[in-house]
């Protein structure tokens, strides 16, 4: 599979292939921010930054979970398949491209007959390490995520039914879903969608600098990025924005600027519990490509990241930031721009209908 495969070497290839990869070895070794040896101790910031965080796994599976080429390979096709939405025009790439970031840079998204959702769309990227999914924690995973936007009224407008009769009229479908799920006598079934989706998902993982800098190379991250590490920290963000992912594991009560001037609020997650703490609480978004993933805050009213960090600064931790406090955390937030992985924005080439295939509907 083109995200794990080799290619094998010619056979007059071996001695040359030595040649040069010793040539690499030896370059790399030498080249700034490399020169770590294994028993250098770490630097103070990397200790600190280690309290709250953690460098990125290589893919959020977990132990137990099914991961196979050919599952893998069939939730490409159903996150980039827009035969799923009643109109055959919404797939899960339109509000979460890979091309942006894993969003559509857009306030809300817009939805089935021109429907605009009532929150902004989070990344993908890196989602499957959040603890809960949605702004409201209303799902515990990215397999359960998956499968709501596709029945949603305002997204994709579509039903269970009209899902299944899209996958099971072409006969390539069909026969991936019996690859996908070996030991299943029916595996064409709805929540097999979002499973496949989800094992996608789970590879979704942008590796940055500052993973380099976690894992003990000290030369990852500029002085200008180190310094806005260490006000990051002195500030408190991390308070809030810890685990791997910089967030995704904590709720928190926030109207934003736009919903205090509109004398509007957005119950969030009191919406799912019915817990009176839990008014106007949101889920802490990730901070990984955050500088890729405008507009911000869950009703995407501002698109500064700037004043977004002096908001938050202000609402969370009744801090008003110096403008060099703020450009030294814009330098850190910079430095959390990662790495789509090559296989995600890679377009696959999806059946083509049938005469069986349902018809777009834009009603």
């Amino acid at each position: 599979m083109k995200y794990f495969s080799l290619q094998r070497p010619s056979h007059f290839a071996p001695v040359f292939f030595l040649l040069i990869l010793a040539v690499m070895l030896f370059s790399h070794c030498g080249s700034p921010g490399h020169d770590r040896t294994a028993d250098e101790p770490l630097t103070e910031l990397q200790e600190r930054a280690l309290r709250f965080t953690s460098a990125l796994p290589e893919d959020a599976f977990e132990d137990g979970m099914a991961r196979s080429e050919a599952l893998i390979e069939l939730g490409k096709m159903l996150f980039y398949e827009p035969r799923l939405s009643k109109s055959g025009l919404i797939s899960c790439n339109t509000c979460h491209n890979m091309a942006t970031f894993g969003v559509d840079q857009l306030p809300v998204s817009i939805g089935h007959m021109w429907q605009k959702g009532p929150r902004n769309a989070p990344t993908v990227l890196n989602a499957a390490l959040h603890r809960t999914q949605f702004w409201d924690g209303r799902e515990p995973d990215v397999e359960s995520q998956a499968l709501m936007p596709i029945l949603d009224e305002l997204e994709m407008a579509a039903t269970r039914e009209h899902v299944l009769a899209v996958l099971g009229s072409m006969p390539e479908y069909v026969d991936l879903f019996h690859q996908a799920f070996p030991d299943s006598d029916e595996p064409l079934v709805y929540d097999n969608v979002g499973m496949a989706i989800g094992a996608f998902e789970r590879l979704l993982i942008t590796p940055t600098r500052f993973c380099d800098f976690l894992n003990g190379d000290a030369g990852a991250l500029t002085a200008k990025e180190q310094r806005g590490l260490e006000v990051f920290i002195d500030v408190g963000c991390q308070s809030c924005h810890g685990g791997p992912a910089l967030g995704g594991r904590t709720f928190s009560p926030f109207i934003t600027p736009a919903e205090q001037a509109a004398g509007i609020s957005d119950p969030g997650r009191y919406d799912i519990t019915g817990n009176p703490l839990d008014k106007n609480s949101f889920k802490v978004p990730s901070l990984l490509n955050i500088a890729k993933t405008y507009p911000y805050l869950h009703d995407g009213s501002e698109w500064s990241l700037s004043e977004t960090v002096n908001i938050v600064a202000m609402d969370m931790l009744s801090r008003e930031l110096t403008e060099e406090e703020n450009t030294h955390i814009l330098a850190f937030l910079e430095a959390l721009t990662g790495e789509i992985p090559g296989y995600a924005l890679e377009l696959p080439v999806l059946p083509p209908s049938t005469a069986d295939t349902p018809r777009p509907d834009f009603n």
